[in-house]
């Protein structure tokens, strides 16, 4: 893996010390400085200025859950890009982190690639499509991939989606994977988040 030429400074938000030690050697490994911090409100108390990128668990017992940290940053007018990383995961809740302005959401237990991999995409310029890139890269869906594109973004998990389509699972998934194939992404947080970008809203 090519180091960061200059090292960027990712900030861990998640009440267990053990992640936020594990995240950032992992994140010190891989070229990055990092802090922890241990719920979302003392990040937002001392938002370190050079901060890239933000590593946020999604759930932290007792204060602000990942999701409202996103919404607050946004608030604010601070654009700062945000990683999820949840225990719970599940479809509604990756899209409502989506819509709330993240730019990835990770499923624990995840694999060190897939973190770095995030954190690499959400600091890179290019890293999300503009509204019109979307909206064609959407574009070359078929249209019963667009159908399935359209609940993933209303948050219908594949049993539903079959179900509303008069198709069967196995199928659902088969469109889900072509839908990501054709857009270019790796996960459906990214798939979903292209389809906010283009005005399919759930």
């Amino acid at each position: 893996m090519r180091l960061p030429a200059t090292p960027l400074l990712v900030p861990v938000v998640d009440d267990d010390a053990a992640v936020r030690d594990s995240l950032g050697l992992l994140l010190r490994t891989a070229g990055y400085e990092t802090c922890g911090f241990a719920s979302a409100e003392a990040l937002l108390a001392a938002l370190p200025a050079e901060a890239g990128c933000v590593i946020a668990d999604v759930r932290m017992p007792g204060g602000m859950d990942g999701v409202t940290l996103v919404q607050t940053l946004r608030r604010r007018g601070i654009t700062l890009p945000v990683v999820l990383v949840s225990g719970h995961g599940d479809i509604p809740l990756a899209v409502r982190a989506m819509k709330a302005g993240a730019v990835d959401f990770i499923e624990k237990p995840y694999e060190d690639t897939a973190i770095l991999g995030a954190v690499a995409t959400a600091l890179a310029d290019h890293a999300m499509p503009t509204d019109a890139e979307a909206v064609r890269q959407v574009a070359q869906l078929s249209p019963r991939e667009r159908e399935v594109l359209v609940a993933l973004v209303a948050g219908q998990p594949n049993k539903a989606i079959a179900h509303e389509l008069g198709i069967s699972p196995r199928t659902v998934e088969v469109h889900r994977a072509r839908v990501m194939e054709k857009l270019g992404v790796r996960s459906l947080s990214a798939a979903v988040r292209i389809g906010l970008m283009a005005g399919l809203v759930g």
